[in-house]
C-alpha cells in the first residue's frame, strides 16, 4: 500500500515537472505594432546548447524582469545581442540577419497629426527603393526604437524622415507636404485680436499661387501662432509683411480691411489738462487711407507715443496734417474742434 502511494506521488511529481518544463520552453512571441511577431524558439536554442538553461537564465535574461530591448541595445550585446554578435551566432547588426528573426512583411505606418489628417509611411515603397536595406533607417540613429513624434522643424534638421528627405537623397520634407499628408487641405487660420476684428489667413487662397515651402519654415513655423507679430513688425518685413510689402502683394499697412473684414476703427479719446480730445477714425477715413497715417506718423497701438501741443505745432503727431491750414486746420487756432472745453 505504502509502495503504491509512493509511486503515485512520484508519478504526480514527474507530470508536474514535465508540465512546468513544457510551459517554460514554449516559443515566445514578441509582438510589434507595425510588423509580424518575432518568434523565439526555446526548442531550437535548447537543442543547440544541450538543454542548458543557465546559459541564458538568469545571466542574460532575468525572468523577473520583462524589459523590452531595442535593436540599438542588442547591438551593444544586450538581450539577444549577447550571443548574436557574428561570432557565436549571426549578428543582430547584420543587414542579412534581419529577416532571420523578422520574417514577416512590414506593414505601413500611419501617423495621425492633429489638424492635418494622417501621414502614411510605406515600408513596401522604401524597401523597394533601398533594396531591402533595413539598417539604412533602423540603425539606432535615424530610427532608434524609442523615438517619439518629432516636429517638421526637427525633420528639417535631419531627424527621422529628414535624414533622407532633404532634397538631395529624396524629396525635401518642406517642399512636398501632400506627398505624405494625402488629401491635405490646411484650414483657414483666424487670429482673434483685441480692439479690432479678427484677421483671417486663407491657406486655400495662398496655395493657389504659392507652395508650402515659400512660407514654411523660413517665414512661419508649422505650428499655428508661436508668438505674435505686431503691425509694426509686419511693416518691417516680418511675418505677413515678408510678402505684403507693397511690391509682392498689397502692403500690410495699406489695406486693413482686406484681412480685418468689416473693420470699423472706433473713436480714440485722449484725456488732457484742457479736457478730452477726440479722434474720429470714421471721419478721417472719408478722406484718407490707413497707410497715410500708419505707421509713418502713428503706431497702431493707441497711446503708445505721447506728444505735447508744442510738438504738434512743430509738425509731429496730429500736427503733421494740422499744419496751420495747409492740409487741415491748425492745432493752434481751433482748440474746440478736438477738445471738449
Amino acid at each position: 500500500m505504502l509502495k503504491r502511494i509512493l509511486l503515485s506521488a512520484v508519478a504526480v511529481y514527474m507530470l508536474s515537472v514535465a508540465g512546468v518544463g513544457a510551459a517554460e520552453t514554449k516559443d515566445i512571441k514578441f509582438n510589434f505594432k507595425n510588423a509580424d511577431p518575432v518568434v523565439f524558439s526555446h526548442e531550437l536554442h535548447l537543442k543547440k546548447y544541450h538543454n542548458n538553461c543557465r546559459i541564458c537564465h538568469n545571466t542574460i535574461y532575468n525572468l523577473k524582469n520583462s524589459k523590452r530591448y531595442t535593436m540599438a541595445e542588442m547591438e551593444k550585446t544586450r538581450s539577444c545581442g549577447a550571443c548574436h554578435t557574428g561570432m557565436r551566432a549571426f549578428s543582430v547588426a547584420s543587414e542579412k540577419g534581419c529577416s532571420r528573426c523578422h520574417s514577416g512583411k512590414p506593414r505601413n505606418v500611419t501617423y495621425t497629426i492633429k489638424g492635418l489628417g494622417s501621414a502614411l509611411f510605406s515600408h513596401e515603397v522604401h524597401i523597394e527603393v533601398t533594396g531591402g536595406a533595413c539598417k539604412g533607417c533602423h540603425n539606432g540613429t535615424v530610427i532608434t526604437g524609442k523615438e517619439k513624434a518629432v516636429t517638421m522643424a526637427a525633420m528639417e534638421n535631419g531627424r527621422t524622415c529628414g535624414a533622407c528627405h532633404n532634397g538631395k537623397h529624396a524629396f525635401a520634407v518642406t517642399a512636398n507636404c501632400d506627398r505624405c499628408h494625402q488629401g491635405l487641405k490646411p484650414k483657414e487660420i483666424i487670429f482673434n485680436l483685441k480692439g479690432t476684428t479678427p484677421a483671417t489667413f486663407s491657406h486655400a487662397f495662398h496655395t493657389e499661387a504659392y507652395s508650402c515651402k515659400d512660407c514654411h519654415t523660413k517665414t512661419f513655423p508649422y505650428k499655428t501662432v508661436i508668438g505674435q507679430a505686431s503691425m509694426d513688425d509686419m511693416g518691417k518685413g516680418k511675418s505677413c509683411g515678408a510678402c505684403h510689402n507693397g511690391k509682392d502683394a498689397f502692403a500690410s499697412g495699406g489695406d486693413c480691411d482686406k484681412c480685418h473684414k468689416g473693420m470699423k476703427p472706433g473713436k480714440i479719446t485722449f484725456k488732457t489738462l484742457a479736457g478730452e480730445a477726440m479722434f474720429s477714425h470714421e471721419f478721417h477715413l472719408e478722406a484718407y487711407k490707413c497707410a497715410d497715417c500708419h505707421t509713418k506718423i502713428f503706431p497702431y497701438k493707441a497711446g503708445k507715443t505721447k506728444v505735447t501741443m508744442g510738438d504738434m505745432e512743430n509738425g509731429k503727431s496730429c500736427g503733421t496734417c494740422h499744419n496751420k491750414g495747409k492740409d487741415a486746420f491748425s492745432v493752434q487756432d481751433e482748440c474746440g474742434k478736438c477738445h471738449k472745453m
